[in-house]
């Protein structure tokens, strides 16, 4: 089956995709931009459908697009063929992917997380950055983690910075939110270990004694942990500095705390 083809910037769907760029567009609509093949058929193996594909015409003859633009019609979802304005426009970049999908958000509900599904869970509270935080996410899903729990205000996961950054694995793993208050109130049936990193910690993060399933907890980029949630954590950790540098990017310092939790 061929696509129908745009080639008007003005066109409404056009003007729709675009404006995924936005968060109140994602909020309002639910939906959220992938960029490139190795992303949408990642999300089509995992079960995500696109609710729309659109493409340059150098991706029609992929065998791998088929298959995707195949999984979208299933689904009830449109595959358009676009030129490259419309994709640089869509994707605000100068060297575009040649394939762009929209898909649904999907977050987990906190009642609905299983601890014991996976050894280490992560939670992140008021990450800013969403380039760490799509980071966070690929590591957790490298890592085996059940998934990313967000805790009051965060940037969104669904930003297309932070998909990018995830690499796909934001088809993979569960995330969740949740306001502090909701946060401490589930915490308290959080059958192993809620481990934080905190300046004022003496156990070393690599002889802690982490009991799974293992939650680590993670705060803001420059602020760290407020006292609320420290006061939640039942193991404090901290990471030697060695160097002149008195801090880890917080991706980076998730990434060293949820291989020590995994080992």
């Amino acid at each position: 089956m061929t696509s129908r083809t745009i080639t008007s910037l003005t066109n409404p769907t056009v003007k729709a995709v675009r404006g995924l760029h936005l968060r109140k567009e994602r909020e309002d609509s639910g939906l959220f931009l992938a960029e490139g093949l190795k992303i949408i058929t990642e999300a089509v193996d995992l079960g995500h459908a696109p609710k729309i594909l659109l493409h340059g015409a150098e991706a029609a003859g992929h065998p791998v697009f088929r298959r995707a633009a195949a999984a979208a019609r299933s689904a009830g979802g449109e595959v358009i063929e676009v030129n490259r304005d419309i994709l640089e426009k869509v994707s605000r970049r100068d060297n575009p992917q040649a394939v762009v999908g929209v898909f649904e958000q999907v977050y987990t509900p906190l009642a609905d997380i299983q601890p014991h599904e996976a050894a280490c869970w992560v939670g992140l509270q008021a990450v800013r950055d969403p380039g760490n935080l799509g980071t966070i996410v690929r590591t957790a899903d490298a890592a085996g983690c059940g998934g990313v729990i967000l805790v009051g205000d965060c940037t969104d996961p669904y930003s297309v910075e932070a998909v990018r950054a995830t690499m796909g694995s934001i088809f993979a793993v569960k995330i969740a939110k949740a306001t502090i208050e909701e946060f401490i109130a589930w915490r308290k049936e959080w059958p192993g270990s809620v481990v934080g990193t905190l300046l004022t910690a003496t156990h070393d993060y690599r002889a802690a004694p982490y009991q799974r399933p293992t939650l680590i907890l993670m705060g803001n980029e420059q602020a760290g942990l407020p006292p609320e949630l420290e006061a939640v954590c039942d193991v404090a950790v901290k990471i030697p500095m060695r160097g002149r540098a008195d801090s880890l990017n917080l991706s980076v310092a998730t990434g060293v705390m949820i291989y020590a939790a995994t080992e």
